[in-house]
């Protein structure tokens, strides 16, 4: 028994000291964030419909819960030329038991009352490697391979969604060269893999391919243009849905203004689109939408309180019945937008270009928003967001595709054709310190016949629908 023990002990100690110079030589740091968040709304879920769960029908009918998301990473520089990365994540609804939780993407979770072996929540957030001056190609690449977020710009066509309980990731391939003012980048994402045994050929399959290029110091700011392909050639089981993307984006400051102003335009098809909301329809739909954003704003740094103002507008074009029966399709698709951050924090318009009750059922979007924002005191910052939200085309000269044939026969009681309503965003932040944020944030929609009918929803019920929260973002 003795010599077992010694036996035991020694191999631990070898392990240990075997260990400590693979992590010399290896170069190893830990990171962290634990992230949790009290919501009480009125807009999702239940809580936010008297009928269904397409986010249409507000009741006053409130519903309250907690929601953490735990990460933990660890980068390793290997040497001068190859690093990796890997980040753990966990995330869950406070009180929730196994797995039922999917849907609302707050994990498995483990009540009071379950067995703490039953938690399951832990997974793979980003697990990459990166291999510097990648095969020494004429143009110096960085390669970056694995599960990784994919954020450009401003997060308007690739993001991490940023507000989600688990963010966005995505399997990608990426080449990245930086030099001086560039950056250019060339990615491949492989957004679905359908199967490897019954997905003859692929059709299933869904890849993206981007290419990206970026210059700073034009006209006080950067100048971007992006290209992305989306090859989707059986999506949802509808048909072809494969189409590109081409815009460009400049931001900066000029004559003590903050500006951005962007363009995109889509191309390509929309058949399982168009096919998914509706049967009647010619069943090859050609894609042609496009979409442009604006925004001035300006920051009194030698007045007290610092406020600033910003005035914007995003416009999203949307689909007619006459694009329906000539076989277009006019919808702008958003791609992995954080859009969040740009169609009001209660995320009531997400999914626009989709067609489907997520979005405007395919009508398009236009937010006409005013921003404000002061620094009441050190560290704090008081901002107010208000939107005035509309479809971009009208839902009442559009019965086919407001859907208003299967939702009710009265699209007279769609008194306004476009508008959808307003909504206010008041977000207290409070920098605690270098590591930890702390935000309080209540917002309101007041919304419209229009926009309840095309939500999939009768005009019955409350017009408005609260949110308010509370969250502490630690990272360390």
């Amino acid at each position: 028994m003795k010599k077992n023990f010694l036996a035991v002990a020694a191999m631990m100690v070898v392990a240990f000291f075997v260990s400590t110079e693979i992590a010399k030589a290896a170069d190893i740091s830990f990171s962290g964030q634990i992230r949790s968040r009290w919501e009480v709304n009125e807009h999702t879920g239940n809580a936010g419909l008297a009928e269904n769960n397409q986010g249409g029908n507000f009741n006053n009918n409130p519903d309250d819960f907690i929601f953490s998301s735990v990460r933990l990473a660890a980068t390793a520089n290997v040497n001068d030329t190859t690093s990796a990365f890997i980040q753990l994540q966990s995330v869950r609804n406070w009180g929730n038991t196994g797995s039922g939780s999917a849907a609302t993407g707050a994990g498995d979770g483990n009540a009071s009352g379950t067995a703490n072996n039953r938690d399951a929540t832990v997974g793979i957030h980003q697990a990459y490697f990166t291999l510097k001056n990648f095969l020494n190609l004429p143009v110096a690449m960085d390669l970056k391979l694995g599960r990784q977020e994919v954020k450009l710009d401003g997060w308007r066509l690739f993001g991490n969604t940023i507000w989600t309980p688990g963010m966005q990731t995505h399997d990608a391939i990426r080449m990245t060269h930086a030099h001086d003012n560039m950056t250019l980048v060339l990615a491949y994402i492989l957004a679905q893999e359908d199967g490897r045994s019954t997905d003859f050929q692929d059709s299933a399959d869904q890849d993206v391919f981007l290419a990206y290029a970026n210059m700073k110091g034009i006209l006080g700011g950067q100048f971007s243009v992006t290209y992305a392909y989306d090859n989707n050639t059986g999506a949802l089981g509808n048909g072809n849905d494969s189409f590109s993307t081409l815009g460009a984006r400049q931001a900066g400051q000029l004559f003590g203004l903050d500006y951005r102003g962007e363009f995109y335009y889509q191309w390509g098809r929309a058949d399982a689109t168009a096919n998914a909301n509706s049967a009647s329809i010619a069943n090859q739909q050609t894609r042609n939408a496009y979409m442009y954003g604006v925004r001035v704003g300006k920051t009194f740094k030698n007045v007290m309180f610092k406020p600033g103002v910003t005035l914007w507008y995003d416009y999203l074009s949307g689909t007619t019945d006459e694009d329906r029966r000539n076989g277009e399709w006019g919808s702008f698709n958003t791609l992995f937008d954080t859009g969040h951050k740009y169609y009001g924090l209660q995320d009531v318009f997400l999914g626009v270009g989709g067609g489907g009750t997520g979005g405007t059922r395919g009508l398009g979007l236009q937010d006409l928003a005013v921003k404000f924002k002061l620094n009441p005191m050190p560290g704090w910052t008081l901002k107010l967001d208000a939107h005035a939200f509309a479809t971009a085309e009208s839902a009442q000269a559009n019965t086919t595709v407001a859907g208003f044939g299967s939702v009710h026969t009265q699209s007279s009681q769609v008194e306004n054709g476009a508008y959808l309503g307003n909504e206010f965003d008041l977000t207290l932040v409070n920098k605690y310190n270098a590591n930890t944020k702390i935000m309080i944030g209540f917002s309101n929609f007041n919304a419209t016949n229009t926009f309840k009918s095309i939500k999939g929803t009768t005009t019955n019920g409350s017009a408005d629908a609260n949110w308010a929260y509370v969250q502490m973002d630690v990272k360390f």
